[in-house]
């Protein structure tokens, strides 16, 4: 298991003057990210004070931001865990960053490229496949058997 890095939110905004900040959240909600004490961030760590929901996502205090202007500074940065941090799995269940990079292969063996995106638009996972050529195609993940080191794409859904 790779042990690269896994985005959970992103900083979206200052909230009031006290150093709040909005998050976009990518993950199960605000209290999902109490289950970690600090978060990586490009140049440094932030360490998580309190959190809770807020506009579109939530609003999160960290101890190394003092202030507003402190806090807009931090627009755009994402906050990041090592993906050895994440709770363990039930059997059957996934994150997606196991999933980008994996090999597939059709249901009859024919190598068919690996998966680069991991998409919900409201009916369940698809998962999106490039080929070598860079052509890309689109698969229910319920069309997929995930397996040691690849994915196996039912044939009928290959194109």
């Amino acid at each position: 298991m790779r042990d690269a890095p896994v985005t959970l939110a992103a900083i979206i905004g200052a909230h009031g003057v006290a150093g709040d900040v909005r998050l976009k959240l990518f993950g199960d909600g605000p209290e999902s990210l109490k289950l970690y004490k600090s978060f990586d961030i490009p140049g440094g760590t932030l360490t998580l004070k309190s959190i809770r929901p807020g506009p579109n996502g939530a609003v999160a205090r960290f101890a190394e931001v003092k202030d507003r202007t402190a806090a807009e500074g931090l627009r755009g940065a994402t906050l990041t865990v090592p993906r050895s941090a994440l709770p363990p799995l039930a059997e059957g269940e996934y994150y997606h960053v196991d999933l980008i990079g994996l090999l597939c292969v059709s249901s009859e063996g024919e190598a068919l490229g690996s998966i680069v995106a991991v998409e919900n638009f409201g009916a369940g996972d698809i998962i999106e496949i490039e080929r070598s050529d860079k052509k890309r195609f689109m698969v229910p993940i319920k069309a997929v058997q995930l397996g040691e080191g690849q994915a196996v794409i039912d044939s009928l859904f290959v194109v």
